[in-house]
């Protein structure tokens, strides 16, 4: 019989052998120990990407706010003169008194008149959605609340977007028409557009807070123009009682109460005499991420508008206050 040869074994005979248990769990502990950097590393990277497009958003939402508030109150009291006209009746009759002192005689209009360009509320008008003009507009909201603010102006096509052939309010419908007739000059008929826009926070349905705005077309209801805006804080920049509009420095900065309570003011005949004080607005709103993006242990603390540091937000939101001073141009015609 033929002997069965010998069986070789690999020379190397650990090379046959599979990792054993020691070599496998450090392998696998040091694949953790990368896997868990590496999603610490994209969770770091995400919550960084979610923060900076939440400021993004809110400083977008700010910045729309704080423009179309200053760009509406720059406007406040525009009355421009108007060509081929007698110098006596160069502008139209947009408030009471007439322009240039002429008498109510000297003209004929349909329309009603307001004695305001301007007229602010620490709060929110009661009637804010319902007043007739700024004269009938009554500040009773609590001093606590967001604060609100009015203005009328003459417009027209250029100073609003227009709505068809007519100018336009706040939210774009057409504004209300006036017209009138005087005895003197070149042309002695006009007609002309008047805006009343009235600017308030209120919450949605679904509880965000919106700058609305209320126009003075009879057939629209207010509207929400910029999401996520808490608050409205507004401060009057006035002249002293005694001085005119046409040098006067600003003599300090009140609030919408004070324009009308303050002793050398209150001393004027009426309120709408004492706004007609006021050359400056400062304006601040206070903006918030559309959605909660703190972590649960990260403060929302933040600086309010009369810069007192505003700690009980706990619905971890970021906020800030943003702000602009506003010079009314039209005072210093």
């Amino acid at each position: 019989m033929r002997s069965t040869p010998p069986l070789h074994l690999p020379r190397n005979a650990s090379a046959a052998r599979g990792f054993s248990l020691i070599e496998l769990m450090i392998s696998l502990a040091i694949g953790l120990v990368i896997a868990i950097a590496a999603m610490s590393a994209y969770m770091g990277a995400s919550s960084a990407s979610k923060m900076t497009d939440a400021q993004s958003r809110m400083n977008e939402d700010a910045q729309a706010a704080l423009s179309i508030l200053a760009q509406q109150v720059r406007m406040a009291g525009t009355n421009p003169a108007q060509p081929n006209r007698d110098p006596a009746f160069a502008r139209n009759p947009v408030y009471t008194p007439y322009p240039l002192n002429a008498s109510s005689a000297s003209y004929t209009t349909t329309g009603t008149l307001s004695a305001f360009a301007l007229r602010g509320c620490d709060g929110t008008f009661g009637n804010i959605t319902s007043a007739a003009n700024l004269d009938a507009l009554t500040c009773t909201g609590a001093s606590t609340q967001p604060d609100s603010i009015a203005v009328s102006y003459e417009a027209d096509r250029y100073n609003t977007v227009p709505s068809g052939t007519s100018a336009g309010d706040c939210l774009g419908y057409a504004a209300p028409t006036l017209s009138a007739t005087f005895s003197q000059g070149t042309s002695n008929s006009a007609t002309f557009w008047v805006v009343d826009n009235r600017f308030y926070i209120r919450n949605s349905s679904a509880g965000v807070p919106n700058l609305y705005c209320k126009g003075n077309n009879s057939g629209a209801s207010a509207q929400p123009l910029v999401e996520n805006i808490e608050d409205l804080q507004l401060t009057y920049g006035t002249m002293s009682a005694s001085a005119t509009s046409a040098s006067a420095p600003v003599a300090g900065y009140l609030s919408a109460t004070e324009v009308v309570t303050e002793t050398s003011l209150a001393a004027l005949a009426n309120d709408a005499a004492r706004w007609a004080k006021v050359l400056t607005v400062r304006i601040c709103v206070v903006a918030r991420s559309e959605s909660p993006i703190l972590d649960g242990g990260a403060s929302g603390a933040y600086y309010q508008c009369d810069g007192t540091l505003d700690s009980s937000k706990t619905d971890r939101r970021l906020r800030h206050a943003y702000a602009t001073t506003v010079v009314l141009r039209n005072r210093r015609n």
